[in-house]
C-alpha cells in the first residue's frame, strides 16, 4: 500500500515538474508551479487572440486588395493632347502591355509615358491629340484592367 502512494506521489511529482519546465517557471512549491501554470496558460490564450486578430486584419487586407478598384483620370491638357493617370495598389502580369493596347485601338498616340509596375501600378502617359472623348478613353482603360485582371484569375485558377 505504502509502495502505492509513493508511486503515485513520484509520478505527480514528476508531472509538476515537467509543469514547471513547460512554463519557465521557478517556483519550488507544488502550489506555486500551478499558479505559474495557470499564469501561463493566460498568457498563451492572450496571444491566440491577439493573432487571431492580426491573421483577420491580414486577410482582410487581402481581401481589399484582390478588390482593388484602379483609378484612372483622364484629362486633356490645351486643345489636344491627354494626361492619363492609372493607379492600382495590385499590379498583374500584362496590364501595362493591355492598356498600351487599348490606347491602340483608340488611335491615341503615347508621346510620353513613365510606368511602375512592381508592387503597385502606376502609369502617367500623354497621348497625341485625337477625336476621341475623355469619358471614352477612361472607359476604354477601365475595361482592358478588368480583361487583364479576368485573365490572371483564369490564368490562376
Amino acid at each position: 500500500m505504502m509502495s502505492r502512494e509513493r508511486n503515485k506521489a513520484a509520478a505527480l511529482h514528476e508531472k509538476l515538474q515537467l509543469l514547471r519546465s513547460i512554463t519557465h517557471s521557478h517556483a519550488l512549491s507544488n502550489d506555486s508551479i500551478i499558479t505559474d501554470a495557470s499564469e501561463y496558460i493566460k498568457e498563451l490564450k492572450q496571444k491566440v487572440v491577439r493573432l487571431n486578430k492580426e491573421i483577420a486584419c491580414a486577410e482582410a487586407a487581402a481581401l481589399r486588395s484582390q478588390n482593388s478598384i484602379p483609378t484612372v483620370t483622364v484629362e486633356t491638357l490645351g486643345h489636344g493632347p491627354f494626361l492619363i493617370n492609372v493607379f492600382s495598389d495590385k499590379s498583374s502580369p500584362g496590364l501595362l502591355v493591355a492598356i498600351l493596347e487599348a490606347f491602340d485601338e483608340l488611335g491615341l498616340n503615347v508621346l510620353e509615358a513613365t510606368a511602375s509596375c512592381d508592387d503597385t501600378f502606376r502609369l502617367e502617359a500623354v497621348g497625341g491629340e485625337n477625336q476621341v472623348d475623355e469619358h471614352v478613353v477612361k472607359q476604354t482603360v477601365l475595361q482592358a484592367i478588368r480583361n487583364c485582371s479576368e485573365r490572371a484569375v483564369q490564368q490562376d485558377g
